[in-house]
């Protein structure tokens, strides 16, 4: 894949766009994503923030980048279906999970991202299952999470991780965290306490060449972490209004968010920031295990 790579260091760490261009509101999304990148730099590794730049997937964006990423109105949302398309017709945009995973690995060859939380499979909706499960699926990339997306139906998104052979890995949790929330009843496959065991594993599951990535999730930070009960009192409230108001597709997402928000009195969005800054950190803290010393 040709592309801008502008960092080229073993203790890189990849991050996404999509929660700049399409995840937050202004002024939050740029202050997450420099959020972010302060954070890898912190634990001594370097951040690589993925976008596509008029069309050329772009390794390592500036901060003037970013800031004009973030103000803009019209960048579209790069996935994995629409990457090539988004490339010949010269796109700028925000990359997701699925579009970050292929960019770094094939164009990169950058073996760990960091991003708040995947996608997976859609309430009531089995067909609708995110291009992220199947590229981690196709792709070596560990990708250090809160989990998958609380919207989410996350039994149904913890089934398909295990039919494509993506492992789970918790870092100091036995359950898979459901994003606002550390508690979903869902198991790991296996726990690490620290970043050295989480690299090691890592590096032992590369030598098996199966080619499949790894996720390593992380509970939100337990100062912001919203009950579980209460999350899911509230989005089922929201996704009621939602059909009541016959909102769905593409706008679907962005609105139950922004509602999920409303409800928590801007909680979601401080758990939001807050784990998107940890899970940077944590995979900092791994990247720097890959690094010569």
């Amino acid at each position: 894949m040709q592309a801008d790579v502008r960092v080229q260091r073993a203790d890189t760490v990849a991050l996404e766009t999509a929660v700049l261009t399409h995840g937050l509101p202004r002024p939050f999304n740029l202050q997450a994503a420099l959020q972010m990148e302060d954070a890898v730099r912190s634990e001594g590794a370097t951040p690589a923030t993925i976008a596509l730049l008029h069309g050329v997937p772009t390794v390592g964006l500036t901060c003037e980048e970013l800031q004009q990423l973030a103000q803009e109105t019209d960048t579209r949302k790069i996935a994995r279906h629409n990457l090539t398309i988004a490339m010949a017709l010269g796109w700028t945009g925000g990359t997701t999970v699925s579009a970050t995973v292929l960019i770094a690995h094939r164009a990169a060859c950058i073996p760990i991202m960091a991003t708040g939380g995947i996608g997976g499979v859609h309430r009531g909706e089995r067909h609708d299952i995110s291009a992220d499960l199947l590229t981690l699926a196709q792709t070596p990339m560990l990708v250090v999470c809160s989990g998958a997306k609380a919207i989410l139906d996350l039994p149904a998104t913890r089934e398909m991780l295990e039919t494509l052979g993506i492992p789970i890995v918790g870092y100091r949790t036995d359950e898979m965290p459901g994003f606002y929330t550390p508690h979903t009843g869902l198991s790991v496959d296996a726990t690490v306490q620290t970043p050295d065991e989480a690299a090691s594993l890592w590096q032992r599951h590369c030598t098996t060449n199966l080619g499949n990535g790894m996720l390593l999730v992380q509970p939100p930070p337990a100062e912001y972490a919203l009950d579980a009960n209460e999350l899911e009192a509230m989005l089922q409230q929201a996704i009621l209004e939602a059909e009541r108001l016959h909102i769905h597709g593409a706008k679907l997402t962005p609105w139950l968010l922004h509602r999920l928000g409303e409800l928590s009195d801007g909680r979601t969005l401080q758990v939001n920031l807050a784990l998107l800054a940890e899970n940077a950190r944590l995979a900092a803290q791994i990247a720097r295990c890959f690094a010569p010393s």
